[in-house]
């Protein structure tokens, strides 16, 4: 008989209990992983307050997408070296024969949205099962909770090569949370001119100084006007109802802007005029493909991302409810949170 592990489960908005759990058993081309840590974001808050998107979560579920570990057990038709290396792995569950996916698109998944601690069970638990195609194996010596926030990175990593910034450019980032800040990480090893951050809280600019800008800009304070920043690059991460329009209005002409934070409804939208006249290229982004995730523990493990750097709080899994509400609580000294099994 297996020892029975522990999960959060979270039955429906704003009703949660931590559970037993058999320990799963890994079918083929899966693997057992022992979760060492998961991180919370504000999608995480989104599920417990009921908030996220309809199609983009499935009550009863166990939370938890940015998680680390150790594979445990391996099923059949998967490499038992596998067992016992540190490890994260993508959430989307991609089809592999789609279209997109055969491109490499693998964020881009036409076979519908499936994604770990969303719509099937996720990392705040003692144990995750999922398929080990989805696993990046990490170097012996990597530091397990800095590993947890390799989610979001993997997600500032597709922001990145979806920009593809070159040597002696200005760029800016728009938001200094989790997503700024890791995109700061990798947008400073590329040796730009200027790299400028655009958040109002001081602590957020502190935090963005060590991760890399140069200088620190509090956003316009008229929502419709222009910002005359004339970057070559701007990086939107910070989801705020006018962040889209205002990274929009911070790139020259001809400049590109990438998107990665997703607002409330009801966000102000771009202005079309300014999107012709300017000839901008603007991207989006959601979640991350394969390609990304390589990029991301490549830089981790070559010391150009340092997410650890980011970490405030670490909480069992019994303290679930303090930490959603550390999670965009307002609270000034609160950084990245990890529940620890």
């Amino acid at each position: 008989m297996s020892t029975p592990g522990r999960a959060v489960l979270v039955e429906g908005p704003r009703r949660h209990r931590l559970i037993e759990t058999p320990t799963p058993v890994p079918g083929p081309e899966e693997a057992l992983v022992r979760v060492h840590a998961a991180g919370l974001c504000g999608s995480d808050r989104e599920l417990y307050e009921g908030t996220r998107a309809e199609g983009y979560v499935r009550y009863p579920i166990v939370p938890g997408h940015e998680w680390s570990g150790t594979v445990e057990a391996v099923g059949r038709d998967v490499e038992r070296s596998l067992v016992g290396r540190r490890t994260v792995g993508e959430g989307f569950r991609n089809c592999r024969s789609c279209a997109r996916c055969r491109a490499g698109e693998t964020s881009l998944c036409s076979a519908g949205y499936a994604e770990t601690g969303f719509t099937l069970p996720g990392a705040f638990a003692d144990h995750l099962v999922l398929p080990a195609r989805l696993l990046h194996p990490l170097p012996e010596d990597a530091d397990p909770d800095a590993a947890a926030l390799l989610e979001p990175a993997a997600v500032a990593a597709a922001a990145v090569l979806t920009a593809a910034p070159r040597a002696g450019e200005r760029i800016a980032v728009v938001g200094a949370g989790t997503l700024g800040l890791l995109a700061l990480h990798l947008l400073a090893a590329g040796d730009p001119a200027e790299l400028m951050a655009v958040d109002p809280r001081p602590r957020a600019g502190e935090r963005a100084r060590k991760a890399g800008a140069h200088h620190i800009r509090r956003p316009a304070p008229d929502p419709g006007g222009h910002d005359p920043g004339g970057y070559d690059l701007v990086v939107e991460t910070a989801g705020a109802p006018g962040s889209a329009d205002a990274a929009c209005r911070l790139a020259r002409r001809g400049g590109r802007v990438v998107l990665t934070g997703i607002p409330a409804p009801g966000a102000r939208g771009v202005d079309p005029v300014l999107l012709a006249t300017a000839q901008l290229t603007v991207s989006g982004i959601f979640g991350a493909p394969s390609a990304a995730w390589r990029h991301a523990v490549r830089a981790f493990a070559e010391g150009a991302l340092r997410p650890g750097e980011l970490i405030t709080h670490r909480l069992p899994l019994t303290a679930f409810a303090e930490a959603v509400e550390l999670v965009g609580g307002g609270d000034p000294d609160a950084g990245k949170v990890l529940l620890v099994p």
